[in-house]
């Protein structure tokens, strides 16, 4: 799998999303957090409706819903992100359908996420991660992200590690000189 299996979600994509990101979810976090924290989140965050509200970019602090395909286009992955300050991008969900992992699904829409951050001007990108999440830390850190510190968790009790990367700088090309008749 490369970054060109990976594109923009659509309404047709509204189920597959939602499903990847609940068993993502459920697998990731068994044993970490309680079944009834686990069904909450994913009720609150992967509902089709809210889902379907949230495909389209709404500016620099979302830039829609990723998903990425198989060679027979099946969705297996999805993600999003946006800047959460100036030059400053954070990833906000990533998950790939746990029978697929280790395919290059999550690479790949890292990559998108970044290149869509980078051209928003981003010059870091930070993720939150579960504390004892056997699969985001060994993942994230293997893509040059570094522990940072924590934070209180997002809408959830306890803790999360905030894993941070400097990004590469590309310079704004300079404007073409002006032609004087």
């Amino acid at each position: 799998m490369d970054d060109r299996c990976v594109r923009a979600a659509d309404g047709s994509d509204v189920e597959a999303i939602c499903r990847i990101c609940a068993e993502g979810w459920r697998d990731t976090y068994a044993g970490l957090r309680r079944d009834a924290e686990i069904e909450q989140v994913i009720a609150e965050f992967y509902s089709a409706e809210r889902v379907r509200s949230e495909l389209a970019p709404a500016g620099p602090d979302w830039s829609g819903w990723l998903v990425a395909e198989a060679e027979a286009g099946e969705v297996v992955g999805a993600g999003a992100g946006g800047l959460t300050g100036p030059g400053v991008g954070e990833v906000f969900v990533l998950y790939v359908d746990p029978r697929r992992q280790r395919e290059g699904a999550g690479r790949a829409l890292l990559e998108a996420i970044t290149e869509r951050q980078l051209a928003d001007g981003a010059h870091e990108q930070w993720v939150s991660v579960e504390p004892a999440n056997p699969k985001g830390i060994p993942f994230y850190e293997s893509q040059g992200f570094t522990l940072a510190g924590k934070q209180q968790a997002f809408q959830m009790s306890g803790d999360s590690l905030r894993y941070r990367r400097a990004l590469p700088h590309r310079p704004t090309p300079a404007p073409a000189p002006r032609r004087t008749p």
